[in-house]
């Protein structure tokens, strides 16, 4: 058998396939077989008339070592076929990160989980080896809460989702924090399944707030509210817990949709607000604490879960508008009466100016009516005066129990805030904590005396002399008294065309009857016009009759020639 030699047309087809082969295989992966090792180096063979050497620890995963033995078939990037040594250029890192990134586009398309492990700390994160290709996860993407140190999560083969990925740049962003939320969405729906309404579970103080403790159920976290921690008032929750503490509680509601459980503790004890009606009775004194106070009163613990509110009013009989702590303090003991008990709404209303004599019934006993009492004018008003007395209560002086004869707003000029003044308790009502005060009774009524001793009287005649003349009517006096008061133009006759006061002048006297006598109301009446006609009506009562023919003139004609005869 004789070999032909090769003409210029094979070795150019030889040329053009090796060529072709060599443009194929350069940036792909491509298969080879280890034929030997030098120190560090893997010698593989991939085909070629050459031979490359691939670094001993691209074999391994990160941190770990991978057996390799000749004649293993592995597969390796080749990047050139032939280098300035003679040597092919591979790559088993690279074979690798080709081989993952196919494995990892298949997975973010299908919304799988990929396993990787946690190598090395960056800015605004770490990185992740997805087994050859490295992967960025955001520090806010380790964990649902921030982790303080990742030691334990580091080297660790671990799920993760793939958040993004872009091929062109090298990028994959992955994300640990969305496996552990899916997982734990799970855990929550099936525990929270398990539930139910008045089970009574044990589980662990997670976290505290002002407003109360999230409580670890195994999974799930529950809400303990500082109103369900105890039956007596709690103001922080670390009073009753702390960070880790086991607890036993009751669920008290859950929601299936919102995964929200209320806890609560103080429904494992008894009801202190059971029966508390009879343990309570109203009118009834007890002694507690202050345990708060605020802009409208103070609460006070009669018992461990039972207090009580004594509203800013009940606080003290004299001090009004001020705030409950200038009355009393916090852990103050206090003795108390039970005004009021709502076991429905849990209320008890509280008194402690009840425990205490009433200021205004004390001085009632002390000065009943007609007592004279001297004190400081604390404020004028519109309407009076008001006067300091003993306990720092108060009493008013009218503007009309001023002066007898003055108006009391003209009587006010003469007062001025400091002044002492002396008065006559008029009236006390310590339910209204009402004083009335008057001035003016100090003296005797100047009216009262005038009336005394006279013969003023409704119906009797008397003489008026005239002070003053006014359009409306005369000021007068009676004569023979004190007694001054106004006839008004009507009274002045029973004819309408005399009824002019200019007709008058003063000093004149004339006769008048007195229509009105009212010792009370300090107030007396005349007229000139009763007098005419009562003197008419008696005048024909005397000297004429209904058939006697007589006229009117004729009869008073009469009558007051009697008048001057009697006279």
């Amino acid at each position: 058998m004789s070999l032909s030699t090769p003409t210029r047309d094979d070795f150019a087809a030889l040329l053009e396939a090796s060529l072709n082969q060599t443009e194929m295989a350069e940036g792909s992966v491509v298969k080879g077989t280890v034929v030997g090792f030098e120190k560090d180096l893997v010698v593989i063979d991939v085909g070629l008339k050459v031979e490359g050497r691939v670094p001993m620890k691209e074999f391994g995963a990160r941190g770990e070592e991978e057996d390799v033995k000749i004649g293993d078939e592995v597969e390796v990037y080749l990047e050139r076929v032939e280098n300035a040594l003679g040597e092919a250029v591979l790559s088993r890192e690279k074979a690798r990160r080709e081989e993952s990134w196919v494995r990892l586009e298949a997975a973010f398309e299908k919304n799988e989980k990929v396993t990787g492990k946690i190598f090395n700390q960056v800015k605004g994160g770490f990185t992740v080896d997805l087994d050859g290709a490295v992967a960025f996860l955001p520090r806010s993407q380790v964990d649902i809460r921030p982790v303080r140190d990742v030691t334990p999560l580091m080297n660790t083969p671990q799920p993760f989702q793939i958040l993004k990925m872009d091929k062109r740049r090298g990028n994959i962003v992955v994300s640990r924090r969305v496996v552990l939320e899916e997982t734990r969405a799970e855990q929550r729906h099936e525990i929270v399944q398990s539930l139910e309404e008045g089970q009574i579970i044990e589980g662990v103080v997670k976290n505290i707030t002002d407003y109360g403790a999230f409580v670890d159920l195994g999974g799930i976290d529950g809400l303990l509210h500082v109103t369900d921690m105890a039956w007596r008032r709690v103001n922080h929750p670390t009073e009753i817990l702390s960070i880790g503490q086991s607890v036993k509680v009751q669920v008290i509601r859950v929601n299936q949709e919102t995964h929200r459980i209320s806890l609560g503790m103080k429904q494992l004890q008894a009801d202190p607000w059971e029966g508390i009606e009879a343990k309570y009775p109203i009118d009834a004194r007890f002694t507690g604490r202050v345990t708060n106070i605020t802009d409208y009163g103070a609460f006070v613990e009669l018992e461990p879960g039972i207090e009580g509110l004594i509203h800013v009013s009940e606080m003290s009989w004299t001090k009004k508008n001020v705030h409950p702590g200038k009355i009393v303090a916090t852990s103050q003991e206090v003795t108390v009466m039970i005004l009021e008990v709502d076991a429905q709404k849990r209320r008890i209303s509280l008194g402690l100016k009840q425990v205490m004599d009433n200021p205004w019934e004390a001085f009632l006993d002390a000065n009943p009516p007609g007592t004279a009492v001297e004190g400081e004018v604390k404020n004028k008003t519109e309407f009076g005066l008001f006067i300091g007395l003993e306990n720092d209560i108060d009493g008013m002086v009218h503007l009309s129990d001023l002066d007898w004869n003055r108006p009391g707003e003209e009587v006010m000029d003469d007062y001025n805030k400091g002044d002492v003044v002396k008065a006559v308790v008029l009236e006390v009502d310590p339910e209204k904590e009402r004083i009335s005060l008057g001035i003016k009774q100090l003296g005797s009524d100047p009216f009262t005396e005038a009336a005394e001793g006279s013969e003023v009287r409704r119906g009797a005649i008397v003489t008026c002399e005239v002070k003053e003349v006014k359009e409306a009517g005369l000021e007068v006096q009676i004569v023979g008294t004190e007694l001054s008061t106004f006839v008004r133009r009507s009274e002045l006759a029973r004819d309408r065309n005399d009824q002019q006061p200019s007709r008058f002048s003063v000093g004149q006297q004339f006769d008048a009857r007195v229509t009105q006598f009212d010792r009370k109301a300090r107030r007396v009446q005349v007229s000139i016009k009763a007098l005419e006609i009562a003197e008419e009506k008696e005048a024909v009562e005397q000297y004429g009759s209904t058939d006697s023919g007589a006229s009117l003139g004729d009869i008073l004609g009469a009558a007051l020639r009697a008048r001057n005869t009697d006279q």
